[in-house]
């Protein structure tokens, strides 16, 4: 059984998530968001690091610029950036919400960039996906999973993916270190946990058996489909990953002065 509760970032499901019998059926499903929300929330009733026994990585996704075609009418990166540049305050960009990773990879682009983009909060990246395809928000920092076929069908239009290499699923379309971003590495991520107090053999089993699905052809169809990547770490070394990823989206947010609205 699935219980999907979101809400407040994703920390309400990730709030019930951590008091769940720690017998190894009940699991967390989460992502990039949990990372960052210890930094938006900052009176959270549980700790990700702590509350919770990492698993797996599931899949990582690239996140990607794209922007309005009619609205923004650059035909590279460099128009685009050039724009934006010259503009402060003119252009601005949706997200699914204050806090989420749409929102401070745009605030993280800002900072190395030095530009002004203004942010346009949505409940959601799927209305703030629709606004940008009909020309009410000029761009977006969204994942490429959920970019692809908006993309493909020419109705929006990528300018960089985040990272040191191209993707294949865009393999055109510039990534950042190629364009003079080489520390903008953004990525949709999402992970697996167990509730604390599970037993490391139980752990063991559940990360196993997750692993095996990155074997498996339509898996490997599926994920590619969407310009993911499956997950190869170890639990430890993704327990070590999202570590990494608290304290890296805490300096963005600090530097941005990200808050929620």
């Amino acid at each position: 059984m699935i219980d999907n509760r979101g809400g407040a970032g994703g920390t309400v499901g990730a709030s019930i998530a951590a008091r769940l019998p720690h017998d190894g059926y009940g699991l967390f499903m989460g992502a990039v968001h949990h990372a960052i929300a210890p930094s938006m929330y900052p009176k959270l009733d549980y700790d990700i690091e702590k509350d919770f026994v990492p698993l797996a990585l599931l899949a990582n996704v690239p996140q990607v610029i794209v922007v309005n075609p009619r609205n923004v009418v650059a035909k590279d990166f460099k128009q685009f950036l050039a724009m934006i540049k010259a503009n402060p305050g003119k252009y601005n960009y949706g997200s699914a919400g204050s806090g989420t990773s749409h929102h401070l990879a745009g605030e993280l682009f800002k900072i190395q960039t030095n530009t002004f983009i203004t942010h346009i909060p949505y409940r959601g990246a799927g209305p703030a996906l629709q606004d940008l395809i009909g020309g009410n928000v000029d761009m977006m920092f969204d994942g490429l999973g959920s970019s692809a076929a908006h993309i493909k069908a020419g109705r929006i239009k990528p300018m960089m993916v985040s990272g040191g290499k191209r993707n294949p699923s865009l393999p055109d379309v510039p990534c950042a270190a190629e364009v003079g971003l080489p520390e903008y590495t953004v990525t949709t991520w999402y992970g697996l946990w167990a509730p604390k107090g599970t037993s490391p053999e139980m752990a063991a089993r559940i990360t196993q058996e997750f692993n095996k699905l990155g074997q498996v052809d339509e898996v490997k169809a599926v994920w590619a489909s969407n310009g993911a990547e499956f997950g190869t770490l170890s639990s430890q070394d993704f327990g070590k990953m999202v570590s990494a990823e608290v304290k890296r989206w805490a300096q963005v947010v600090k530097a941005s002065g990200a808050k929620l609205e």
